[in-house]
């Protein structure tokens, strides 16, 4: 059953293995009223063997000129564009160069409106409506539309940055100037001053890692415990600073001090948040520095804040260490959300780590069956043809059945005393480098090859089933610390029982849910929706009861409609599937559902009950979304990219 797969990148056309970029300054100025980005980037590049050009991956980029030590080139060459890789653009060197030459390269260019990494947002989309925003979107290869760059260098890049915008600017690297402590956008006027930013990425990092965001930004610092070499505070819009500060400013240095005590020292320097619009398409993602946050775990109550640990776990296990090439994207997400579930059972409880398994195994069964047409897509290990866009098999296989596999080693290796300090040596062997499925399993056997119990152990894993395996099961029935889910599933089974009865007889009281927490409801919602559909004078009453359709926390909001939506057909289904489509488009509240963890499912269930609505609704508020959302939701409804096309 094992597959070969390359260890090439096959959605690059560069030639990165025989010259690589060591580092590259970026030269940006933001332009807001013509939505671009323009200026230049300087590659200093280091031959791997003997060679005569290099050829970087771009996508929808104007090349305006380009420059080899200093002299300009006037016959480079991009080439044609492919949809997914985008245009190859060669660049003669000159001369031939041999192995460990060095090379500098400098393109200037600017970014197009076909930019699939930027989304430039009008300032009625902010919440101050005052300014406009500019976020990115690089995972995982749309960095080629912001620069012209390589493919997944076999080690990772450094990279330096100045940016001049008329509005504050992050990237994901330490700031230099202005502090960020100090006045907003350098004491200089917000919107109409220029201000040149600075910034450095000292650490080597992955070319999709490169970010940046422009808005109407504040800082706040938070306390950081005393010793600490990093620091750490969240950005945002004024209007949601004081709200953010206070949901995020206790449980993230706690986070990141106890993610620090499992794997080793943090080594990026500075830990921020920055809350972005609603459209971000992610819970979050793990830009070095500063993560990006989706604002739907502003609740209040702090109950959704366990996604930072998800994001901040990445800076060992992503960002750090960090896959070869799409095809092992499981290395970056299978290990950040087992390493992220180890310090839930740290920080608070194993019942806790065991809840977490519980939701997400709910999640993958979901996403498993989506693949049932695309089998392959099923897989940890995906042996992806040259040019396939990685993004059709983005789903939670790799997160969740992912840190199932590690999880089973764990269990076979003796638990948690014996697999950590193996987890503290793969991080400390690997830091800043980019590794292939098969180098991390021969580092593990290498870890324990002196323990014969242990390699005995090991070669009792089916490796086959895990990383290339398909169907919708896993290769071994796992079983997870059920404490804090049997409330949740006593009472769903309480409803689920009650199907036969009249709703006049049914004893349900709104009290019922007050003994769970937002995890547990999660997880009553789900065991719930994996029934049969509930009558639909029983959903009606349900709702009467527990008002999750009126819930500010989405996690419940979207997994309530799932239930309600469950028949297509139901009079249920027919009463509420207006209501959905306006929660996701924000009709009512003018705040979309960008998050795709919420919008993706929600547009399907809508398009199950009513295709003509979904589509609709889609359709007035698409160029809301993030470019990303738009793709892939034109594919869940059907539509093919028409849309784009028009």
């Amino acid at each position: 059953m094992a597959q070969q797969v390359s260890v090439e990148d096959p959605t690059t056309q560069s030639n990165y293995l025989k010259i690589a970029t060591e580092n590259v300054f970026l030269q940006w100025t933001v332009d807001f009223n013509k939505e671009c980005i323009f200026g230049s980037a300087t590659h200093t590049l280091v031959a791997r063997e003997e060679v005569s050009e290099v050829i970087f991956d771009t996508y929808a980029l104007k090349i305006e000129g380009v420059e080899v030590e200093d002299k300009p080139a006037a016959n480079y060459h991009l080439g044609d564009e492919h949809e997914v890789m985008g245009s190859a653009l060669r660049v003669p060197l000159g001369k031939e160069i041999r192995a460990g030459d060095k090379a500098k390269v400098k393109i200037t260019y600017r970014t197009t409106d076909r930019c699939p990494a930027l989304q430039w947002l009008a300032k009625e989309q902010t919440q101050g409506k005052t300014f406009p925003f500019l976020f990115s979107q690089c995972q995982p290869i749309y960095a080629r539309g912001i620069a012209p760059l390589q493919g997944k260098l076999p080690t990772p890049l450094r990279r330096k940055a100045s940016v001049t915008s008329v509005l504050p600017v992050l990237l994901s690297a330490k700031r230099k100037s202005p502090p960020s402590d100090g006045p907003a956008h350098g004491g200089k006027v917000i919107g109409i001053d220029e201000v040149t930013y600075e910034y450095d990425q000292a650490e080597p990092i992955p070319s999709y890692l490169l970010a940046i965001a422009a808005g109407n930004l504040r800082y706040r610092a938070f306390s950081v415990p005393e010793g600490k070499t990093w620091t750490s505070g969240v950005w945002t819009e004024p209007e949601l600073l004081e709200k953010a500060h206070y949901e995020f400013c206790d449980d993230t240095p706690r986070y990141l001090s106890a993610a620090e005590n499992l794997a080793g020292p943090y080594k990026f320097g500075v830990y921020d948040l920055l809350i972005l619009p609603p459209s971000f398409p992610y819970g979050g993602m793990e830009n070095p520095c500063i993560s990006f946050i989706t604002p739907t775990l502003i609740t209040g109550d702090r109950s959704l804040t366990d996604v930072v640990i998800h994001e901040l776990t990445h800076s060992w296990f992503g960002n750090g260490v960090t896959h070869a090439h799409a095809s092992h994207f499981w290395l970056n997400e299978g290990w950040t959300t087992y390493i992220e579930r180890v310090l839930l059972e740290l920080i608070i409880s194993p019942a806790h780590r065991g809840l977490s398994y519980i939701g997400g195994y709910k999640a993958l069964v979901d996403a498993l069956k989506l693949f049932e047409d695309s089998p392959k897509y099923q897989r940890l290990v995906i042996g992806f043809e040259t040019g396939e866009d990685p993004d059709s098999a983005y789903s939670r296989v790799p997160y969740d059945k992912g840190a199932n596999f590690i999880l089973h080693l764990e269990r076979t290796l003796g638990g948690l005393d014996v697999f950590l300090p193996y987890v503290r040596e793969y991080v400390k062997t690997y830091m800043g480098h980019s590794i292939t499925t098969t180098q991390w399993k021969d580092h593990l056997y290498s870890y324990f090859s002196k323990q014969t119990d242990k390699i005995k152990a090991l070669d009792s894993v089916n490796w086959d089933a895990w990383l290339y395996g398909e169907g919708i099961k896993l290769p071994v029935e796992m079983e997870y610390d059920l404490t804090l889910a049997t409330a949740a599933n006593d009472l769903a089974d309480r409803w689920h029982k009650s199907r036969d009865l009249n709703v006049s007889k049914l004893d349900f009281k709104s009290e019922d849910i007050d003994q769970l927490d937002g995890k547990q409801q999660a997880v009553f919602l789900e065991r719930l929706e994996s029934y049969a559909a509930l009558p639909s004078s029983h959903l009606i009453h349900f709702d009467e009861l527990y008002k999750f359709s009126q819930t500010e926390n989405s996690e419940l909001r979207m997994r309530f409609y799932l239930v309600i939506l469950k028949d297509p057909a139901s009079p249920a289904a027919k009463q509420y599937v207006e209501q959905v489509a306006d929660w996701i488009i924000g009709k009512d509240s003018g705040v979309i559902q960008g998050r795709m963890k919420f919008c993706r499912p929600a547009f399907r269930a809508v398009n199950a009950v009513d295709p003509e609505k979904a589509v609709a609704a889609f359709k007035s508020a698409r160029t809301a979304f993030h470019p990303i959302a738009q793709k892939l939701i034109e594919k869940d409804l059907g539509l093919s990219g028409e849309l784009r096309k028009a």
